[in-house]
């Protein structure tokens, strides 16, 4: 018989958010009725990438979206088109979510046609100066924008284009490395108060046993070759970064791993101080409104709480016929199964103090909170 123990006189950290999630759950073109789950569920953050579909529904987020002519005047608010944005950002403001603000461009999984909006920005310089001006008109009220208080901003996703993978990024690793550079100066020397991170790892799931002969993980490798490269990088030119992001689609205790060989290198480099984001993480999706997937997300929290993760955000909550959607029944308009984790574990969240619990069963999860005046207990089957 399993046995769990738990001992609410012993506080051993703070509750994280890592029950924030992908994009919203934006109807149609942009109604925000759905907004009130995440509201209920106390989503602390949405990450801004794939919103409304692709090419960022030719509206929402997108630098191209936002700045539509890139030899237009980026000190021109004239230059720029929010029409979209403003009302999304707004919503989510209104909603008790922070944005969280990818700046860049949706994956396009068809590049193997043609690539639209993938390529490198021909301007570094003047592409960061256009960050710059999205950044001002949400947090400074310019270009007839907003004073809100939106901390992070991430720059570009998945870069890593080694072996022929080019959805997101077509050009060369050192010329990602280069926009990092100057992207992540600039902004952080006009807005020393917001966190600029990147760049949303593909992962790092050549840490745990594979065949060494599979294409799989020679591109897996390449990940981890790139992102040493891209630590040194930093390093070496003194780029500021308050956060790293990565993805993970795998189990739970590999997710860990990865978590921990991060934060062992974040500290090796001069980076132990920048947190650490899981911003896509989704244990097997194709299990999509299965009371298995509900298990294994709320099983996939409590490990992050556990884990060297700071904030961790689920892919997606989309409301759409993908499998990465895998909140929100496009059909009827409610919840799925899995969305019923994150309001469980906010019970945790909200009472602040995570206090000492255990199992002693492998892939039986526990963890508690103490507070709010009584404590909670959420314990998790994951098989």
């Amino acid at each position: 018989m399993a046995k769990i123990k738990v001992d609410f006189s012993k506080i051993i950290g703070k509750m994280k958010p890592v029950h924030a999630v992908g994009q919203p759950p934006i109807i149609g073109w942009s109604s925000d009725k759905l907004f009130h789950y995440l509201t209920e569920a106390g989503i602390p953050y949405s990450r801004l990438h794939d919103v409304g579909g692709g090419f960022g529904g030719g509206k929402f987020v997108d630098i191209p979206n936002v700045f539509p002519d890139f030899n237009a005047d980026p000190d021109d608010p004239a230059s720029y088109d929010f029409t979209w944005t403003d009302p999304l950002i707004t919503s989510l403001m209104d909603s008790k979510v922070e944005p969280y603000y990818r700046l860049g461009v949706t994956i396009e999984n068809e590049v193997w046609r043609k690539a639209y909006r993938v390529n490198p920005p021909e301007d570094p310089e003047k592409w960061a100066k256009i960050c710059a001006g999205v950044i001002r008109h949400y947090t400074k009220g310019w270009a007839n924008g907003f004073e809100y208080d939106i901390k992070y901003w991430e720059i570009w996703n998945e870069p890593e284009c080694t072996n022929g993978r080019r959805v997101m990024w077509t050009g060369t690793w050192e010329q990602y490395l280069e926009l990092y550079d100057v992207t992540s100066k600039l902004l952080k020397a006009e807005f020393p108060e917001i966190k600029i991170g990147g760049y949303a790892s593909i992962g790092f799931y050549a840490l745990k046993e594979m065949d060494p002969e599979s294409t799989w993980c020679k591109d897996c490798q390449s990940y981890i070759d790139l992102f040493l490269q891209f630590m040194q990088y930093i390093k070496d030119h003194n780029c500021p970064m308050d956060f790293f992001s990565w993805h993970s689609y795998d189990e739970p205790k590999y997710t860990a791993l990865y978590a921990n060989y991060v934060a062992e290198k974040l500290k090796e480099y001069g980076y132990g101080h920048a947190e650490q984001h899981l911003n896509e993480w989704n244990c097997g999706p194709q299990n999509r409104d299965k009371a298995c997937h509900a298990a294994a997300t709320a099983g996939f929290l409590i490990s992050m709480q556990n884990s060297p993760v700071d904030i961790g955000m689920f892919y997606d909550a989309r409301c759409g016929t993908s499998i990465y959607g895998g909140l929100f029944n496009p059909m009827t308009l409610r919840p799925l199964k899995s969305y019923w984790a994150f309001p469980a574990f906010n019970e945790l969240y909200r009472r602040k103090d995570q206090v000492e619990a255990e199992s002693d069963t492998e892939d039986l999860y526990v963890a508690a909170a103490a507070g709010d005046p009584e404590g909670a207990v959420l314990i998790v089957n994951f098989r």
